[in-house]
This record gives C-alpha cells, sequence and structure tokens, in this order.
C-alpha cells in the first residue's frame, strides 16, 4: 500500500552491498572529497618539512602521518556510506555518548599542549580532540530529537535538543574552544529552522548569542585578545595573520611557484589553520577557488538530494552535517584573509589532523549515506498527493 501511495521506487532484490552502493551513491561528492584530500597532500608536500626540521623529525613525517590517517578516514567514510540511515543512527548514539563523556572529561585529564585551550587527550603517539567526534554524532541525535517532536505524541525533542546544545556549547567555550560552540549551535539551528522553528525565536537566539559573546570577551582573555586583533585596522606583521595575509598577497593569482613559498617557515600552523595560506601563496588565487568550487559542490548537491527525501529525520540530519561541514570550511578560509577572528579550525579534509581527518570521514559517511537514492518515494510525491 505505501508503494501505491508514495510511487516508491522498486529495489533490486539481492543485489550486492558494493554494485548497489556504487549505484546509489553521490558520485560527484564522493570525487570532490577524493580531490580535496589529493590537494591536501599536496599542500601537505609543501607546508609539512619545515615544521618536521623544527621538530627534528624526518622532512616528510607529517605527510606520512596525513597520508596515513586521511587514508584510514576516507575508509571510514566509504564504510559508514554503506550503511542504512537506521543503523547510522544507532552507532551516532553509542558514538555521542562516549564523546559527550570524554568532552566533560576534559578539565580533569585533559591537555592544551601550549596552546592555552584544553582540548585533546594526550594518548602518547598523538592526540584525540572530543569534539571534532562529537560534532557530526550531535547532528545525528539532535535530528532525531527534532524529528521525534513532530510525531503525535511525541516526545519534547525541541526542548531536549536545546538543552542538549546548550550543554555542548557552555563545556566548549569553558575549554576555551568558541569557533566549535559556535559551529554547534549554527548546526542545531539550522536543523531548527528546518523543522519550522519560528522566525522570532531564531532572533532571540542571535541576541543572545551576541550576549554570550559580549560576556565571554569581558571576561576571557582568550577571547578578547583574538577579538581586539581582528578588529584592529592595522595587522602586525609578526602573528600569524600577518603571515597569511602576506602570503596570499604574494601569492597573487597563478602564485609563487611550487615549493617557493615562505609563510610555511614562518607559521608554526601552517599545515592546520592556515593551510590555505600555503595554497594561496604557491597557487595563487586559483587553487584557492577550486577548493572553494569543490566545498560549494558538495554542499550543494548534497542540500539537493536532500530536498527531495520525505523522511523529517534524514532531512534534518543531512541538512545539518551538510551546512555543518561548508561553514567549517568558511571559517577556516575567513581566518586566513581576515574575515572572520582567529578560530583555530581545520580545513576539512585538506589540514593535517587525525582527529578532524576521521571525524570528517565520519560525517562525511554519514551524509552520503542520507543522500543515496533509496527505494522510497519523493516528498513531491506527498505534495502532489496532498494537492489532487
Amino acid at each position: 500500500m505505501t508503494e501505491m501511495v508514495y510511487g516508491a521506487v522498486p529495489s533490486r532484490a539481492g543485489e550486492p552491498v558494493l554494485p548497489k552502493w556504487w549505484r546509489t551513491v553521490d558520485k560527484w561528492s564522493l570525487s570532490c572529497i577524493f580531490i580535496l584530500f589529493g590537494i591536501g597532500l599536496l599542500l601537505g608536500l609543501a607546508a609539512s618539512p619545515p615544521l618536521a626540521e623544527r621538530n627534528g623529525f624526518a622532512p616528510f613525517h607529517y605527510v606520512q602521518r596525513q597520508a596515513f590517517f586521511g587514508g584510514t578516514a576516507l575508509i571510514v567514510l566509504i564504510v559508514t556510506s554503506m550503511l542504512s540511515p537506521i543503523v547510522v543512527r544507532r552507532f551516532a548514539v553509542i558514538g555521542f555518548v562516549f564523546a559527550f563523556i570524554a568532552l566533560a572529561l576534559l578539565p580533569f585529564f585533559g591537555t592544551d599542549f601550549g596552546k592555552g585551550a584544553v582540548r585533546w587527550y594526550s594518548i602518547g603517539f598523538g592526540s584525540l580532540q572530543p569534539s571534532e567526534f562529537l560534532k557530526p554524532t550531535f547532528v545525528i541525535v539532535a535530528a532525531w530529537l527534532l524529528a521525534a517532536s513532530q510525531e503525535l505524541g511525541g516526545p519534547p525533542g525541541k526542548t531536549l535538543s536545546f538543552a542538549l546544545t546548550v550543554s555542548i556549547v557552555l563545556m566548549l567555550a569553558l575549554q576555551p574552544d568558541f569557533g566549535q560552540a559556535c559551529l554547534v549551535l549554527f548546526g542545531w539551528g539550522v536543523m531548527y529552522f528546518v523543522a519550522g522553528a519560528p522566525m522570532l525565536l531564531l532572533i532571540g537566539m542571535a541576541g543572545l548569542v551576541i550576549f554570550a559573546g559580549t560576556v565571554a570577551y569581558q571576561n576571557s582573555e582568550h577571547f578578547a585578545r583574538r577579538i581586539d586583533g581582528f578588529l584592529s585596522p592595522e595587522v602586525d606583521p609578526t602573528t600569524q595573520l600577518g603571515y597569511a595575509t602576506n602570503a596570499i598577497r604574494e601569492g597573487g593569482f597563478f602564485g609563487v611557484g611550487v615549493g617557493e613559498g615562505q609563510v610555511k617557515w614562518s607559521l608554526p600552523d601552517a599545515h592546520t589553520d592556515f593551510i590555505i595560506a600555503v595554497a594561496a601563496e604557491e597557487y595563487g588565487l586559483v587553487l584557492v577557488l577550486i577548493i572553494i568550487a569543490l566545498y560549494a559542490t558538495i554542499v550543494v548537491r548534497s542540500l539537493l538530494r536532500l530536498m527531495r527525501e520525505r523522511d523529517p529525520f534524514i532531512r534534518l540530519a543531512g541538512t545539518g552535517l551538510a551546512c555543518m561541514f561548508g561553514v567549517q570550511a568558511m571559517i577556516n578560509m575567513g581566518v586566513a584573509v581576515r574575515l572572520l577572528p582567529a578560530k583555530g579550525m581545520t580545513l576539512p579534509f585538506v589540514s593535517y589532523g587525525g582527529s578532524s581527518l576521521i571525524a570528517g570521514g565520519i560525517a562525511v559517511g554519514m551524509l552520503l549515506a542520507f543522500t543515496r537514492t533509496r527505494p522510497q518515494g519523493e516528498i513531491g510525491d506527498i505534495l502532489r498527493g496532498r494537492l489532487r
């Protein structure tokens, strides 16, 4: 009866997993991810050797680690994208519980690695940043609650998801990690908007964010220092923003040439937070525009496919993941060109980082799982049925 009403697409009984996955996955988005990872390795070859030399490692130590973590992330991405939405939700709930507990215990067992913010666990051979794994799993849990609240007799999902969001944002702000806190709040706000939130409520939330930012500015030296540096009309050429700004200016349209850039010798985070400055200096505006186009393709194609989805949970979760992925890339690049205050946020699949790469693989794998073509009707079938 469901197929007669919603016009479901017939499935191929007994079809093997891999052919079915390849037939239904968004190949354009998948290709863009692999290209971004390739660009990340290319830029890592330029940005990592100076840091390796300063730390006494082999020249391509960090590139090899990036290849390992990135390869692991791509495997996780593909495996996750093969799962059904229900299985994705089950694993995400379990992962969220562990990530939430890990985030809550950071003040007691975490470390700041000399960067002034307790965001990581030191695990001997590397570090683990719980907030990176919390973001995608939080989106799934929040979308589940918001979707459940739309059902007759359902739980107060909007209230519960809001309480969960506030608790996470407060824990992130105390690290302090205002960038990730804003990203979590943005992801929830987008899903709440798609779920039908009143515009006045969203305006009120924006006012609360501005108020919280004012309080943080007055009480957090870390936050105030970054805001003051962003608002200052003069950029100190010896700061990270100064080096990045000069590198982008020097790169011009076509760049100074492969391996000829100088910013990687000055920036301690050239291989992570400011990798786009390396790209702009050595390869110019051309490569930067290609990177932007790749991110835009992933986000736009995902949202277009989700517009045809009739399951509220899938639509909300996919929208949250896609928007959070795109905004993180925008924030990273915006910081490098002084459009935004410094946030300490990586460029997905391009920057070096074990936690960010693997967590990014999980997030995009979930997104690809939600945007796969499944044997079901689209939301347009319901709308056409109502108009008859």
